[in-house]
This record gives C-alpha cells, structure tokens and sequence, in this order.
C-alpha cells in the first residue's frame, strides 16, 4: 500500500489482517487506476476540468445543479467541515438524510477532504445509530435538520460524536456563505478508505464494511461500462438511498461518471416515482422489483416515452415481475445482484443477453464460481454457494465475521445459484438468516433483540414469508411470559413497539403467538422448523 493520507488511522488499524483479505484481480484495461487518487477529483473536478462544468449535474425541484455549482458548494462545505469542524483526513463523518442535492454534496466533500463517510439509513433509530457511531469511532455527523431527533438521542450516549453540522438551515446556509469555493482534493492513496456501509449481521450486530476511493471508481467501471452503458444525456431517477451502496452508485456515482443528470428527491413510493419519471423526463429508473410490480399498474396514467432502460437489484426479480413490467412499458430490465460487502452489481443482465430465469453472468472484471461447504467447485447444474473475486471486496471493520465471509482469498457471497452449460447464473436462496422485504435487507436476530426488549415477551424468533407484494414479510413467534394472553390488540402493541425502537421497515406485520420455539439440545433456535411451521403442507 502506498502512503496513505490518513491522519486519523482508526480506520486502517481496524483491517482484518492480510490474510484474511480478499484476493482483489484488475484484468480490463479500466480498472488500472493510479496509486493515488482521490474519488471526488475524479468524478467531479476532472468533469469541470474536461469542459462538462455547464451540464446540469442534480435535479430536485425546482433546483438545477450544474457541475460546476455542484463543485462549488462542495468545495465550501470541505471548507465549512475542515475549518470550522475540524475534519481530518482519516476522520469518520455519519451521512444522515433523504436523498437530496445536500446529501450528495456532503458524501462529495467527505472524500475531497479525505474523511470517511458513515452513510445511514434515514429511518434508524438512536438505538441503530449509537451502535453504528461506538463501532465506527464517529466523530462527526452531518445531518439533514427534519432527521436530527434521533441523532440527537443517540448523542448523548455517544462521547465520541463532537461535532454535529445540520443542513437545511438558515444557520448553516450562512456559515457556507461565507467559505470559498475553492478546495484543493487531499492527495489520497488509491487504497485509502472512503467509506464504512453498514450491513445487518446474522447476529443482529452491523458489520462495517471498508471501502476504498479505488473501490468507487472501480464500481463506475463494471456494471455502467459493460452493462447498463449510460449516455451524457441520461437522467437518472430511482429509490434507493445514497446511504445504500445500491443507491449511492446508481443515483450519484453513475451518473457523474457518465457526466450524465440525476435526480435526488426524498419519499419516493411508487406512486410518485412515476410521476417523477414523467415530470423530469427520466431515461434511466433505478429501484426494486417491489417497485416494478407497484408501479405496472400506473404505466398507462404517465407519459413515459423519454424512460430508456430500468435496473433492478437489491432482491430477486421474480420472472411475472419482469414481464408484466415489459409488456407495460416495452422496456426490458437490467438486472443485477451485488453486495454491501463487494459495493455493487457483479452478476447481471443486460435485454440483449437475458435468459429466462437467469440473474446473468458475471460482468467482466469479476470471477465466480460455485462451491460446496469445502470450497470444492460444484458442476454445472448443481446447487452452490457464489464465491466471487474482482476488483471490489469484503474487508470488515474490526469484525470476526470476516473468516466466515472471504475463504481462500474468495468472497462468499452468502447466495446459493446453479449455472447452465452457457454460463448463466440462476438464484436460489440466501444461505444466512437475512429477510429481503421490499428490497430492504433485514437480520431476523436484530428484530428478536427489539422484540426482547418488550415486558410482555418471555422468547421470540422471526423468519421472512413469501409475499406478493414484498417478496417477503417479517414473521414473529413470540413466546408470552406467564399469565399473559396474546390477541389483536398485544399484536398492535409489539408492532408499534418494534416501529418505535428500530427503523420502521423492520416490524414485523405477521405475529403468532406460541407456547414455545423449537431449539436444539444446546439451545439454539431452530428457524427452518419455523419456517415448516409456516409452509403449507
């Protein structure tokens, strides 16, 4: 590793050792990236520097930021967090807000100044983000000003935080003013760290998950360049937050890259995506399958003939889901798997090369393979776990859990596929206890830790069902503490409990009441016998 441009080296001294890295391969010509580079000057000051700085950049309303407004007022909020904040290279800053022009600037000026950003997701809890400051030492936040209660809760458990910097304020709006809109890019290392995403944990625990400047631009250089191909006329619009890896690549990263448009509007339902499409004349719509099948139905109400191509990720697109979508708007999916732990989309599709029932193959610059428990290759048309290498990969933060996930140098991905004799990769299921319900991945022991926390409840454990709609809903078993009777209104009670302690998607909308789980002789709980329980027979 080169010289890294981090003053504050929590972050690199909180690695897992060498060996149990992943074994990261740069074979295009794309992906050889200098030693030095600093993700921001690459994507927005090269923009301005190379002619693109009128091109309008960001859309919200009725605001139109063009590249070099875009890089003005990041350079200003650079200077606002490293004058006034005191923001040191190396030092971690929590993103806290709805996708909106500010929250793209502050991931934009966190790595211009050599920072590392902490995305979370808008609706945790203080709970969730007293875990997720103690885990990352955070020392600084920047948060939109409609989302700071929770942050405020979660502060006064949290020494470390010292600074917190609101937006959307008058305050704030008059501190920027004052700044210059020029910032010299710190000279970061390739490798240095830009980034810890979040992922829940089997255990109910977040895992960090590291990742470096060259890992964004590597991100830009797959599945855009090989896959989606975006054009510099292309409008972005989509769901997924920019705390999201899924988000912040195809709604901020992408785009930029492309020197394209995106659009960042908060509180997207499907509803009024597609009005949105509509309005701002979208060409590229990035979201869930929970969102297509949604929306299908609005398709004749909205003028969509400006949409060009539509991603899918973040869950299983169900085949139905796929069609009906085509028939209603002519368009064909992209669609794709990725990973908090490897940043984005390694397997896809594009319409030219879908094979019924498929996910796709993987895109250039990543190996795959399916193995057995052993790490031994499975043949073709066996069921395997994905093992996977490339340019992009798993390195926790200061977590065990890293022996489980990258072995010999691969990263198991936690998925199970088989292949056909073409090479196409086909889904089966998730091998750990992640619940995927409307393209939100949530741990079944971290809604049993909040579940637990309540008078009434002596043992619980949740499991995800098959759901039209959602793909799939939480389901809780809880076992009552003696004397206590569950019914309708108990049911509503734990609801609002969960809604309350943990971010709202996690509650669970399925609640049995049981006399007791099904656990081995050692105690542990037995979640496929829920699942059977559950299942018709």
């Amino acid at each position: 590793m080169t010289t890294s441009a981090h003053i504050d080296r929590f972050i690199l001294d909180s690695m897992p050792p060498p060996e149990q890295w992943p074994e990261f391969i740069f074979e295009t010509p794309e992906l050889q990236f200098p030693q030095r580079m600093n993700a921001t000057a690459w994507l927005l000051d090269r923009a301005v520097a190379e002619g693109d700085g009128e091109r309008v950049a960001i859309i919200s309303g009725e605001l139109r930021w063009t590249y070099r407004e875009l890089q003005q007022q990041v350079n200003r909020l650079a200077r606002l967090l490293t004058e006034d904040l005191g923001v040191q290279p190396g030092n971690r800053v929590l993103l806290r807000g709805m996708n909106s022009p500010w929250l793209a600037a502050g991931w934009l000026a966190i790595w211009k100044a050599g920072g590392v950003a902490v995305g979370t997701m808008p609706l945790l809890r203080a709970k969730e983000l007293k875990q997720i400051v103690h885990l990352a030492d955070v020392s600084h936040a920047f948060c939109e000003a409609s989302l700071a209660v929770e942050l405020d809760l979660a502060r006064s458990d949290c020494p470390e935080l010292k600074h917190v910097q609101l937006y959307d304020t008058d305050e704030f709006r008059q501190r920027l003013a004052g700044k210059s809109d020029e910032f010299e890019a710190i000279d970061t290392a390739a490798e240095d760290p830009a980034l810890v995403a979040f992922t829940s944990g089997t255990t109910g625990v977040p895992k960090g998950c590291i990742h470096a400047h060259r890992d964004i631009l590597a991100m830009c250089e797959v599945f855009p360049r090989h896959c989606l191909k975006p054009q510099r006329d292309d409008i972005f619009i989509g769901t997924p937050p920019l705390a999201f890896t899924f988000g912040l690549g195809g709604l901020l990263c992408f785009p930029m890259h492309a020197r394209a448009s995106t659009v960042l509007l908060p509180r997207l339902p499907p509803d009024a995506l597609i009005a949105a499409m509509e309005k701002y004349h979208a060409t590229i719509c990035i979201t869930s399958p929970t969102g297509y099948r949604q929306m299908t139905g609005l398709v004749k109400q909205h003028d969509l003939r400006s949409l060009k191509k539509c991603v899918s990720a973040g869950e299983a697109l169900p085949v139905p889901t796929r069609e009906q979508w085509r028939a209603a708007t002519g368009i064909q999916i992209h669609d794709g798997v990725g990973g908090t732990e490897v940043i984005h989309i390694y397997i896809a599709s594009d319409p030219d090369n879908y094979r019924v029932g498929a996910l796709g193959k993987p895109l250039p610059g990543y190996r795959a393979m399916l193995v057995d428990k052993d790490m031994n290759p499975v043949p073709t048309g066996k069921e395997g776990w994905l093992a996977l290498k490339g340019p992009t990969g798993c390195r926790y933060l200061a977590d065990k859990r890293q022996a489980d996930y990258v072995r010999n140098g691969w990263n198991i991905t936690g998925d199970t596929y088989h292949t056909d004799a073409d090479g196409y990769y086909y889904f089966h299921a998730r091998v750990d206890d992640i619940i995927v319900t409307s393209g939100y991945n949530v741990a079944g022991p971290e809604v049993e830790s909040v579940l637990l926390e309540h008078p009434a409840v002596a043992e619980c454990g949740v499991i995800g069902v098959p759901d039209a709609d959602r793909g799939q809903v939480l389901k809780a078993f809880v076992v009552l503490k003696p004397g206590l009777t569950g019914d309708s209104h108990l049911i509503k009670e734990l609801q609002d409990f969960v809604k309350n302690n943990a971010a709202p998607y996690k509650y669970p909308r399925v609640i049995s009441f049981v006399d007791q789980l099904p656990r081995t002789e050692t105690g542990k709980l037995q979640r496929f016998k829920l699942k059977e329980i559950t299942e018709p027979k």
